[in-house]
Formats: structure tokens, C-alpha cells, sequence
């Protein structure tokens, strides 16, 4: 029996096998499928109890999971055990066996480490001495009907001893799997010699190559799984940081030292008992986490998706905590545990380097790099930074943030034992230190860095110096943001996002950030720039507005890095007004003066946009793959230059009727048209209709309208997909009629499109010129030629009233159900301020399909005219912007008709009437 397994108390109450074995042995009947029908009611009932007792256990102690894991072997050992006795004593017995019908059972893998959780597959093997016989392949067929009748999944191998050293030899899988084998049932003697032969022929000498393949196997499945151990969707199995990680040091471990357990690594040197102790604690949580994920999905799942990362949470007794749900404090637990086994891996390769340096290159980078001439006391090991004794950061703390800058200036990678002596002597760090001027000189060289600052200031994290020394910091390392939005913690995300700052600062970006990365070189507040990104969102977790409290803290945390008043108030104002030029560009319409001069006035200086538009696209960028595009591209650079006019010539800029008139002479170029044609269209079109279209779109209409009209079309779409704007732009021209754009959203949802912005305008003889931007469910322009067709069929059909809209819109399923986790109270924000011409309602509610179909409905069941519609999704939550007047043209100002409107709205959000057709 494995030795894990004797820390299980009360192991009969799990499964007693002599009992059921007994029940078994009474089975009578010549019908081997009678009996095998009976035996397999006898057995899955011995399973389904064995599986509760260890469900009831981890319930009460929810926090076990090694025991929980080892339990589930233990179950499984038995079962097997009995399977194979009643396979071979009931049905296919031997009365005087041959020496080669003899049959061993082993278990690989993750069983034959003896760790399983309830949905695991049960990986065996079948060794026999030589060629298998056909009493073996009768017991090893009948077996595995067996298994899968008990509804387990089998992963199983049939070997003589000479093919598994054959293909042991050939294939690392094999190789992998067999290096945890162990004895389950059958033949000894022929379990112990495959032992044997194994180390002999298989792992002799073949160790350093064990663990270079290891080691690239590691990093493929990291590179494929995101290359971050804090992505807010874990695997916590594949994932870095998770179980798999821990396993392959096991793995390299035994294979190297021919270890049979993990605490016997300590006295090969490899670990230390602290650390043998960190070991086993991330592997009881992890294995704690996988257990109840299991039982709670009721499937073999690894991954922690945000619907089930709350039950967990419940599961494992975490509650809520002022600033903090109980939610967020498990995924915290869970990042620090990630980060504990990515320090031990660290530890553990710097040992594998000691041992295999004589024979060769080390595993880690192999860039051997010049001796730098400073040092200044550190030490140069084999092309890395080092320290010369165990003591050094303790006789001087402040060395602590020096081999950071070091590491930074010279480009050199920290020795895994110095990581480990500055993660152990962190706590040296204390307010002395942090007053330091060195340490605070130190900390900012990295931070401004114009090398790789995102490099060092993750190591700076890894060792938990960078916690230490800004504590403020430190309260937000592995914090995760519960949400569909954030892809990262937020520890994890500020990194990036610095990252992103230093790659335009060097030009790496400029096709991807061409504004950014032109007036990045214009500022004259670098140094407060890093600053205001480091600390934009150090106060997330504190139960307030994360700007406002972020300022508070940059106006106490600044003075000590060194910066000036001056410097200070800049930082504080940035971090303070961080997501104030992306909520403008995204949610308010920019053709609107008065959203251009409220933004202008908030800002009140040049340099203080220019500084605002990089920090607005460093965050954006580093919240996670696939959220930055050029639409939000387009409308940032939009607004700066709106703003930029301003706050250079001050409101004095080109009038109105000028620009109309600007746009309007272009235009007449452009088309090449005679003047009554070109005239005949522009008096049709109001005056607001050329302030806020751009020239490219104008020209388009204008050609469509010339088109329709010549042709007498009472509809007409016209569909081009935009690059530039990274959508596709969807013109409708027809009759204008109250409840036109519910009717158009929800065709487009239909269609598979999804609206990122629309302007809705009526002629001066009552048609209406609708453009609208469409994007697919990936953020890309919806351009299928086939898809456009169904496009436009479909709004033909909801303008017709050809289609039931509604009950289509009912049947189409939500995109993502996981977004059923986060419960959003839908608001509702009128604002009669924010333009001098319309009523402004912001609705935020939980993203679902055709909630823009129902909220345009309600605000047409208002008696409301929409006149630009301004869609931004973060996540699983909407943020849907409308322009509105009433059927005269005029705000919506009545406070009964306000309050209505409201209730109509929140109605519409929550998803509580049915969208009429």
C-alpha cells in the first residue's frame, strides 16, 4: 500500500474490501455475463459510497485536499484490486499458470503518484513477463469492460518488459508515466524486476536529457496556456503555478536522484525543509481546489472559470471582507499559491545547475554575458547576478532594490539563489529602508528604466521586494478583479501595462500606437508618467472609488520616491482622472462641442493630454488580449485632437458654420458632382448631420443617397467594411418611423453582428440616414460577403415586419454563460447637462443578447427620438449611451417623464419585458 495512504484515517469507512470481496466470492453461475452484470452492481455501489465518504470529509474539512486526493486512490486501488481478483478467480481462473501467464497491475501517472480527484483518469498498466497469452488478454479485456461499466475513465497500456523499456526509451510521455509507477495488484516478483530494469536501462545516464525535455515540455505548456501564472481564469492543472509545475519538479527530482518521495528531496539538497513545507502546503491547497472543482462540475474540469470560482470560494469558508468579496480573497490565495510554486521552481533549477555545470551549459538562459567592471560587492556567477555570502542583505537592506537596478543596468539575470536569499530577507525591508534615498533612488531607476523595466520589476515581484518596499503595492500583489473584463490580477496588470509604456517609449509600437508613440517623445513629465501608471490602480480592493483613493495615496508615495510638489500633484491628477479620457471617447459622443469643451476643461493643459492619452492606452492594452482595437484607436485619437484644438486656441476655434462649409467644399471635389446635384443633397441633410460625420462616411452616404434615389428605392443598405475604424459601416436610408433603430439592433444581432456605435439622422423631407459601425463577436469588421446578405435580408425583414423579431431574439442563446456569475444591478443615469442640445442616458447593465434591441424599444415606447447610440461592453457588463430629445426636438426635461423613462429602461435591462416585435 502506498505510504500515502497510512495517513488515512478510518480507511475501511471509505471502502471495506474484504467485505466486498466476500459479496463477490458468493456470486455463483457457469453465465460469465450474469456474473460479471451482478458483480459490477456489487462494485459500483461499493464506488458511489466510497465517493461520498470522501465528498462528506472534504466538506468538513474543506481545506484536505492531499487527503482528499489520496483518498480517491485509495478508492481506486481497491476497486482495481477487486476487479482483477474477480476476473481472475471468477472468471477466467488458472489452476496451474505457466511462467509466462503471469500478470502484474500497475499504476502511472498522476494514480500511480496516488493522487487522484473524482473525475481523474485511472491510468494503468499491464505488464507481462513476454509475449502476452491469451488467458492475459481475456483478464485484461474483461478487466477494462469491467472499469468502463463502472463508468470510470481508463487509461490503459498492455506490455511485455521488453516493449516498456523499448518504448520507454523512445517516448518522454512513457518515459513520464512510467517514473511514477506503482504496484496495485498481480504478480510482484514481475512488478519489482520492470522496477528494476526500468532504472537500469532506461533512466541510467539519460538524466540531463530527462530534464532539458522536461523543462521545454514546461514552457510549451506555459506559452499555451498564457505564459502568466495570473490570468483570472486559471488552469490550475496545465497552468503556471498550478499542479503540473509541481509535478515536474517530482519528476526532474526522482529522475535525477532516484528519489521515491518529495520529502527526500531535502536531504539530496534540493530543497530546504522551509521550503519542502512550501511544497506541500501549495500542493494540499491546489489539490484542495481540484477536488471540489470536480465534485462541483461533476466533470473532469481544470480550469477556475468565474461561474464556479464563487462556489468554491463558499466550499473553502473564505467570506467577505470590507473592500474585498469572499470570491476575490480565494482567487488572491490561489495567485499566491501560483507564485510560491514559481519561486520553488526557481530554487530548484539553480540546484539542477550546480549539479550539471560541469557536464555543460546551464538550463536556465544560456546568454553568458561579460563581467561588468561595478559590482559594487555583488557577485558574477556563470553570466548571472549573485551575491558573495548568505549575510549580504542582511548587513545592508538597501542592497535589496541594488540588485534590481543592477540586474537592470547591466542587463544580467539574477542568480535563482539570490531570488531566493531576497525573498527570504524581504522582510528586512522596513520604514528605515524605505525612507532611504538610495532604496528610493534605486526602486525609480528601475521603474523609468529605458531597457526592460517590466523584466526586473517582475522579478522585484516574484521575490516579494517590490510589496515590501511600496506596501501599497503589496496589498493589490495576486488581488484579481472578478470580473469578464480583467484578464489579469492587478499586480499583474500594472507590470504590463509599464511594459507596454517602455515598448513605445522605444518605438516597438508605433504601427499599433502611432499617436502614442509620436507625442510620447513631446513630454516633459517622463518620470511622473511611469509613476501614474505604477500607481493607477493601487487602491482597487479598498472599498471605495479606486481614482480617488489612488490619489491619496500617490500625494503621500511620491514625495518619498523622490519626485517634486510639482511632479507629485501631476501624478496624483493622472491617477485621479485615469479613466476620465476613455469613458469620454467611448460613451459620449464626440461630435457634441459641449463633450469636447467639459473634457477640455477637466484637463486644462497640453502636456497633462498628452500624458492622459498614453496612460489611457497602456491600461486599456494591458487589461488582456483582444480588448484594445482600432476602434477605441479611432476615437481616443478623435478626442485628443478635438481637445488639443481647444486647449491650444482656446474656445475661439473654427466656428460651426466654417467647418460645415470646410467639409462641405471637399466634399463637392471629391465627388466630382455638377452644383445642382451636389446642392440638392446638401439642403436635404441638416446641419448636425455634417458636424458629426467624418468625410469619408459623408461621401459614402452621399453617393448611396444619390443612388437610391435614382433608382426610387424606398430602402437601400450599404454595407463596407472600415479598417481603419476596425468595424464595418452599415448605412440605412429609408422612410423614417418611430421605432426604426429597435428594429434595425435587433436584425443586426440576429445576424450575428454586434453594434459598436451608431448616429441616426433625419432628412429635412423625413428620411432617415443611419450609419452604423458593426463588429463580429471577435471585435473585427463584419465583412463575409454571405453574412452582409443576411445582414441585410434580415433588416429588410424587421423593417417590413416580415420576421418575429421578438421571439427570435428570445430563442438566440446567451454568448457567454458564464457572465450568469457576476450579479450587475442594472443603472440607469440621466443627464440633461452633458449636451446643450440633448438628453444624455448612460444605461450600465449585464451584457445579454439584444439588450440594445430592448433598451432602443423602451426608449420608443418613451416617445423618445434617438439620435446617436455609443455601445462599449467591459466583460459581462454593457455600458449603453443614447442621445435623445423628444418628438419636438427638445430635451426631455419633465421629471414625470424622467422618472418614467427610468423605470421603463431599468425594466428593459433586466431583462424583465419581452422586446415587441
Amino acid at each position: 500500500m502506498a505510504a500515502r495512504f497510512e495517513s488515512l484515517a478510518n480507511r475501511r469507512a471509505i471502502i471495506d474490501r474484504r467485505d466486498v470481496a466476500g459479496r463477490l466470492d458468493e456470486l455463483e453461475g457457469a453465465d460469465a455475463t450474469a456474473l460479471r452484470r451482478e458483480a459490477t452492481a456489487i462494485l459500483k455501489a461499493a464506488l458511489d459510497h466510497g465517493r461520498k465518504e470522501i465528498a462528506s470529509r472534504l466538506a468538513a474539512a474543506p481545506t484536505r485536499g492531499t487527503d482528499a486526493a489520496a483518498a480517491y486512490a485509495f478508492l481506486t486501488d481497491q476497486i482495481l484490486r477487486l476487479v482483477f481478483d474477480f476476473t481472475t478467480k471468477k472468471l477466467y481462473p488458472l489452476n496451474n499458470p505457466t511462467a509466462g501467464e503471469r500478470l502484474t497491475l500497475m499504476a502511472v501517472g498522476g494514480y500511480g503518484r496516488a493522487e487522484m480527484a473524482l473525475h481523474s483518469d485511472v491510468d494503468i498498466a499491464f505488464l507481462t513477463p513476454w509475449k502476452q497469452t491469451s488467458w492475459a488478454e481475456q483478464v485484461i479485456e474483461s478487466m477494462l469492460y469491467l472499469l468502463w461499466d463502472l463508468g470510470l475513465k481508463v487509461g490503459h497500456s498492455s506490455r511485455s518488459l521488453d516493449d516498456m523499456v523499448r518504448m520507454a526509451k523512445s517516448d518522454l510521455t512513457i518515459r513520464t508515466a512510467m517514473l511514477e509507477g506503482r504496484f496495485v495488484w498481480g504478480d510482484e516478483a514481475l512488478y519489482d524486476e520492470a522496477s528494476q530494469r526500468f532504472d537500469r536501462e532506461v533512466v541510467a545516464g539519460t538524466a540531463r536529457t530527462f530534464v532539458a525535455e522536461k523543462l521545454a515540455e514546461r514552457d510549451e505548456r506555459h506559452r499555451r496556456m498564457g505564459d502568466s501564472r495570473y490570468v483570472v481564469e486559471p488552469n490550475l492543472k496545465e497552468g503556471k503555478g498550478g499542479l503540473r509545475d509541481l509535478h515536474t519538479l517530482f519528476w526532474i527530482g526522482k529522475y535525477v536522484n532516484q528519489v521515491r518521495s518529495v520529502p527526500e528531496l531535502v536531504d539530496k539538497g534540493l530543497l530546504t525543509p522551509e521550503e519542502l513545507r512550501q511544497f506541500q502546503k501549495s500542493e494540499n491547497f491546489l489539490w484542495a481546489v481540484r477536488c471540489h472543482l470536480h465534485i462541483l462540475t461533476n466533470r473532469a474540469e481544470e480550469r477556475l472559470t468565474f461561474d464556479v470560482q464563487p462556489d468554491i470560494a463558499r466550499r473553502m469558508r473564505y467570506a467577505d471582507r470590507p473592500g474585498r468579496s469572499a470570491v476575490e480573497r480565494f482567487m488572491q490565495h490561489y495567485f499566491l499559491t501560483a507564485k510560491r510554486v514559481g519561486d520553488l521552481t526557481g530554487v530548484f533549477l539553480a540546484h539542477l545547475d550546480e549539479e550539471f555545470a560541469a557536464r555543460g551549459r546551464r538550463f536556465a538562459l544560456p546568454r553568458l554575458r561579460r563581467k561588468p567592471r561595478k559590482l559594487e560587492g555583488f557577485a558574477f556567477d556563470r553570466g548571472r547576478l549573485s551575491t558573495p555570502s548568505d549575510s549580504f542583505f542582511e548587513e545592508d537592506p538597501v542592497r535589496l532594490l541594488q540588485m534590481f537596478a543592477l540586474a537592470d543596468k547591466y542587463e544580467l539575470e539574477i542568480h535563482p539563489v539570490a531570488m531566493r536569499q531576497a525573498g527570504r530577507d524581504a522582510r528586512l525591508i522596513d520604514n528605515d529602508v524605505r525612507r532611504n534615498a538610495r532604496a528610493n533612488g534605486y526602486f525609480m531607476d528601475v521603474l523609468t528604466s529605458p531597457r526592460d523595466p517590466e523584466t526586473v520589476l517582475r522579478w522585484m515581484n516574484e521575490a516579494g521586494v517590490f510589496g515590501r518596499f511600496v506596501p501599497d503595492f503589496g496589498r493589490v500583489v495576486a488581488q484579481m478583479q472578478f470580473d469578464m473584463y480583467h484578464h489579469f490580477t492587478v499586480d499583474e496588470h500594472t507590470i504590463r501595462a509599464i511594459g507596454l509604456l517602455s515598448r513605445i517609449e522605444k518605438g516597438e509600437l508605433d504601427a499599433d500606437h502611432p499617436l502614442a508613440s509620436t507625442i510620447i517623445r513631446q513630454l516633459v513629465s517622463r518620470r511622473a508618467l511611469y509613476v501614474a501608471v505604477l500607481m493607477h490602480d493601487i487602491a482597487k480592493g479598498r472599498g471605495g472609488d479606486h481614482s480617488i483613493l489612488g490619489a491619496e495615496v500617490a500625494r503621500k508615495l511620491c514625495p518619498r520616491l523622490g519626485l517634486t510638489a510639482a511632479e507629485t500633484e501631476l501624478v496624483a491628477w493622472l491617477v485621479r482622472w485615469h479613466l476620465l479620457m476613455s469613458a469620454t471617447a467611448f460613451k459620449r459622443d464626440l461630435a457634441d462641442f459641449k463633450t469636447i469643451l467639459d473634457f477640455a476643461e477637466l484637463v486644462q493643459s497640453p502636456e497633462r493630454l498628452r500624458l492622459l492619452l498614453v496612460l489611457t492606452v497602456v491600461d486599456i492594452r494591458a487589461v488582456g488580449p483582444g480588448v484594445w482595437n482600432s476602434w477605441k484607436r479611432q476615437l481616443l485619437t478623435d478626442l485628443y485632437e478635438a481637445a488639443e484644438e481647444v486647449l491650444r486656441l482656446g474656445h475661439k476655434q473654427r466656428g460651426r458654420k466654417e467647418r460645415i462649409e470646410a467639409k462641405q467644399a471637399a466634399l463637392r471635389a471629391r465627388l466630382g458632382w455638377d452644383d445642382d446635384r451636389f446642392d440638392a443633397l446638401v439642403r436635404r441633410l441638416p446641419e448636425a448631420y455634417w458636424v458629426a460625420e467624418a468625410e469619408d462616411v459623408i461621401e459614402r452616404n452621399l453617393r448611396q443617397l444619390d443612388e437610391a434615389d435614382s433608382a426610387s428605392k424606398v430602402l437601400s443598405i450599404g454595407a463596407d467594411a472600415d479598417p481603419d475604424r476596425g468595424a464595418t459601416l452599415v448605412t440605412i436610408y429609408t422612410a423614417d418611423h418611430p421605432g426604426l433603430f429597435y428594429r434595425i439592433a435587433g436584425a443586426i444581432h440576429l445576424a450575428g453582428g454586434s453594434i459598436i456605435d451608431a448616429r441616426i439622422h433625419t432628412t429635412r423631407d423625413g428620411m432617415a440616414v443611419d450609419n452604423i459601425l458593426v463588429q463580429d463577436p471577435f471585435g473585427r469588421p463584419f465583412d463575409e460577403a454571405e453574412r452582409l446578405k443576411r445582414l441585410e435580408i434580415g433588416i429588410e425583414d424587421a423593417l417590413a415586419n416580415r420576421a418575429r423579431l421578438a421571439d427570435r431574439l428570445a430563442a438566440k442563446p446567451l454568448p457567454r454563460a458564464r457572465a450568469d456569475a457576476f450579479p450587475i444591478e442594472p443603472v440607469v443615469l440621466i443627464d440633461n447637462r452633458a449636451s446643450n442640445r440633448y438628453t444624455v442616458v448612460e444605461i450600465n447593465a449585464r451584457d445579454r443578447p439584444a439588450l440594445l434591441n430592448a433598451l432602443s424599444h423602451a426608449l420608443f415606447q418613451s416617445k423618445l427620438t434617438i439620435h446617436s447610440a455609443h455601445i462599449a461592453t467591459y466583460g459581462e457588463r454593457a455600458v449603453d449611451v443614447f442621445y435623445v430629445t423628444d418628438l419636438t426636438g427638445d430635451k426631455v426635461t419633465s421629471a414625470t417623464r424622467l422618472k418614467a423613462l427610468e423605470r421603463r429602461l431599468l425594466e428593459a435591462a433586466g431583462g424583465e419585458v419581452a422586446e415587441a416585435a
